[in-house]
Order: C-alpha cells, then sequence, then structure tokens
C-alpha cells in the first residue's frame, strides 16, 4: 500500500471536481432504493464525477458532504479541533420531525461530544465495558444461540435476519448490559426505526430514551456485574441524562451493526465459493470472511459524522460550516488508492473508525460474531442460500449496509444439546 507524505494533512489544491458547497447542484440521495440495491456501483460513480468529496443528501431536504477519500477520512477523523462531532448548530436549523435528526442530533454522550466533555464520557464507556468478561462471553454466545438453532434446524429453511441474527444481538446486548428482555425489547424496536430513518424514528428515539432511562433506574436501585452498573459505578458519577445516552449509545452500537456484520458474513461466506468450501471444511475461516466483509461490505456504510464549525477547504473543496460530514467506510474502504485485494488479518480500514471517536467495543463486537457464526456453521454445515444471491434485497437507509433477509435451506436437523 502507499503512503502520501502525511496521511492526516489535507490537500488543497484544486481539483476538477464539483463542489459539496453548491446547494444548487444535484445532490445523491443516500435513501433511496437504488442507492441500497448497488452502492458500489454508486459510490464508483461518485468517485469519476466529485472524488473524494461527495454532495449527498441523506434525507428530503438534508444535505451533507459524503467523503469516499480514504486518506481524506484519516484527515478528518483525526482533527477533532475542525471536525468536532458536536451537532447543536446543525439542529437548530433541521424540523424536529426530520427522519435522520434522531440519528445526528447532540446527545450528552461521547457519540456527540468534543474536547474535555467527549474525555469524560469516553472514559466511563470504557471502563463500563472493561467489566465485560471476553471469555465468560463465548459461553454467553453458545447459550443464545443453540436454543435460536433449535427453534429451525428441524425445519430445513430459516431467515436468518429473523429467526437469528436479529434476536441473537438482541440477546447479547442484553445480557451484556444487564438489561431486562421487556426493556430490551422496547429498545430494539425504538432503535429499528431510528435506523430507518423512517416516519417513525422520531417516536423511535423517545421509545430507546424512555427504555434506557428505565434501565438506569433499575441498575441505580439493583447494580450487578454488567456494563450499566459498572458506568454507574465510575468516577465520572453521570447523571441520569447522561447514562440514558451512553447507555442508548452502546445499545445502537451493540444491536444492529452487530445483526448486520453477522449476516453480512454470512452472505459472503453462502455466495463466494472461497468461503463456501470453508464451510465444509475448506482452508478460509470465519475470520478470514468477517476482516473482508469489514472492508467491503460493513455493518454500516456511512456514520461517524461530523460537523465542521467553520468553512474548511479540503482538496480544493469548501466544505460549510455546521453541515454534516459524513465518512463513507464502506467507500473509502474500497478506494482505489489503497485497495489491495487482500483482507485477511488487515485492519487499516475504517469499519471500527480511528482517531478519539474509533468504536471502544471493538474486541467485544468481533468475538460475538465469529462465535454466532461458528455456532451456526458447526451446528448446519451444508446450509445454502435458497434464493439467487442477486434476489437478495436490501433495506433503504442512509447509514446501514443491512439486508431484509436472508433465508437459507439445509438437511433437516435434529435439535443440539444445550449444556
Amino acid at each position: 500500500m502507499t503512503t502520501p507524505e502525511s496521511a492526516t494533512t489535507f490537500r488543497s489544491f484544486p481539483v476538477a471536481h464539483g463542489s459539496p458547497i453548491d446547494i444548487d447542484g444535484p445532490r445523491i440521495s443516500l435513501y433511496s432504493t437504488e442507492f441500497a440495491a448497488n452502492p458500489h456501483h454508486a459510490y464508483r460513480e461518485m468517485r469519476k464525477r466529485y472524488g473524494s468529496l461527495v454532495p449527498v443528501e441523506l434525507a428530503p431536504g438534508v444535505p451533507a458532504t459524503l467523503v469516499i477519500g480514504y486518506y481524506t477520512a484519516l484527515g478528518i477523523l483525526n482533527d477533532p479541533d475542525h471536525f468536532p462531532a458536536d451537532s447543536r448548530n446543525w439542529q437548530q436549523s433541521v424540523p424536529k420531525d426530520c427522519p435522520v435528526r434522531p440519528m445526528l442530533e447532540w446527545r450528552p454522550a461521547a457519540i456527540r461530544s468534543s474536547g474535555r466533555e467527549h474525555a469524560r464520557y469516553r472514559e466511563a464507556t470504557v471502563a463500563g465495558l472493561g467489566v465485560v468478561d471476553l471469555f465468560a462471553l463465548h459461553s454467553t454466545v453458545e447459550g443464545i444461540a443453540i436454543p435460536l438453532i433449535n427453534t429451525f434446524c428441524g425445519n430445513g429453511t430459516a431467515d436468518l435476519v429473523g429467526q437469528y441474527a436479529l434476536p441473537l444481538s438482541f440477546a447479547v446486548i442484553n445480557a451484556i448490559l444487564g438489561c431486562p428482555q421487556e426493556i430490551g425489547r422496547r429498545a430494539a424496536a425504538g432503535m429499528a426505526a431510528l435506523m430507518e430513518g423512517a416516519d417513525a424514528a422520531v417516536e423511535g428515539n423517545k421509545m430507546v430514551a424512555d427504555a434506557m432511562f428505565e434501565l438506569v433506574c433499575l441498575k441505580r436501585d439493583r447494580p450487578g456485574d454488567d456494563i450499566v452498573s459498572g458506568l454507574l459505578a465510575h468516577p465520572a458519577k453521570l447523571d441520569d441524562a447522561e447514562m440514558i445516552h451512553q447507555v442508548l449509545s452502546l445499545y445502537a452500537a451493540g444491536m444492529e451493526p452487530t445483526q448486520n456484520l453477522i449476516v453480512n458474513t454470512l452472505r459472503l461466506m453462502l455466495t463466494d465459493t472461497r468461503f463456501g468450501g470453508g464451510i465444509l471444511g475448506g482452508t478460509m475461516s470465519t475470520r478470514d470472511a468477517l476482516d473482508e466483509v469489514l472492508f467491503t461490505d460493513p455493518p454500516l456504510s456511512n456514520y461517524c459524522i461530523t460537523f465542521p464549525k467553520q468553512p474548511v477547504l479540503i482538496e480544493g473543496v469548501w466544505l460549510p460550516a455546521h453541515q454534516p460530514v459524513v465518512i463513507s467506510m464502506t467507500g473509502c474502504n474500497n478506494d482505489p488508492a489503497i485497495t489491495t485485494g487482500e483482507y485477511t488479518d488487515n485492519s487499516s480500514h475504517l469499519a471500527w473508525s480511528v482517531g478519539p471517536h474509533a468504536c471502544p467495543a471493538r474486541s467485544i463486537a468481533t468475538l460475538v460474531v465469529q462465535d454466532a457464526i461458528d455456532q451456526l456453521l458447526d451446528a448446519l454445515p451444508e446450509m445454502r442460500l435458497a434464493v439467487p444471491v442477486e434476489e437478495l434485497e436490501w433495506r433503504q437507509g442512509a447509514f446501514h449496509r443491512a439486508l431484509v433477509s436472508l433465508p437459507v435451506v439445509f438437511p433437516k436437523s435434529p435439535p443440539l444439546q444445550v449444556f
């Protein structure tokens, strides 16, 4: 891989591409059915027309700049002084019923904070995550996966989204947060509306916040060996509002992206002959497939959102003040400037982000996803896709890369023994 003189210094020479600051020009919709169906084609066309910085819409009337250049993204993600995560100025001009506002609006949490406040929130979050025993987590995933597999292994068919990845992700995040099932169910329903950016996003935002408040109150009264209790015990002494939004951020990160990473990795393993052979004893492993998906189809395609405090000139393009700058993890990972086609043990992708806002739970997420896939393929090694791969339907949405369903068939199997 070639390395520029400085991966974190913005280049400022003129380029013959359109500028995202030109609000009168056309913008590419990230919420359309066409984009969801074939984003890789869309990123290639964006790169030809605009270079690294692309004028897009996150929802009708919500302009943003999408970053699809790898080194440009590194510069932005490592420069929180010019590109803070605080969205309060932006949201002043955004209607409260805007479908993507709940995903971008300011919260007293690490994800939407900068400077000292971000450091305070992140230290508490990292400490809370530190209570998770990774060795015990193997048993937790196994104890959730086997009963789920037993619900469909005798049928010979299954939808691996609705019958496996979704309920498994739901149960695992509830377990490590110490969240009772009923509270978790309401939070998951609200989170689904949030990620879709649908008309119900505002109500979904309220559902999640209400559920998290109930969980925080429960753990204040009855602390346990879980992340929420760890957060509450931290010297930062987070108040109820801060706790709600820290836990909400963890719930969002642990639910939808985990589900999507499981499904996208299974899709690759079931449709690519390099991995199809691996299911029945080939040379390429689950971890190989996971590494590749984190490059090619990460569960969050476009996120890591920042809001410049003043107009910023990058590569001959002015980025407007307070307008969202969205990192396309998928676009950047597949930038021809860095693509080698070698993914195994290659951690240079941006699926976990980089810089001060990099995901602090990557070890937990990797373990959960890999164990979930291995449990399934060990139980049903002759599984195959039930429909042609081109018939799989992708969910609309500016941020995620998520299948509607992943139907599979396999020889009927007796239930697994639960230990």
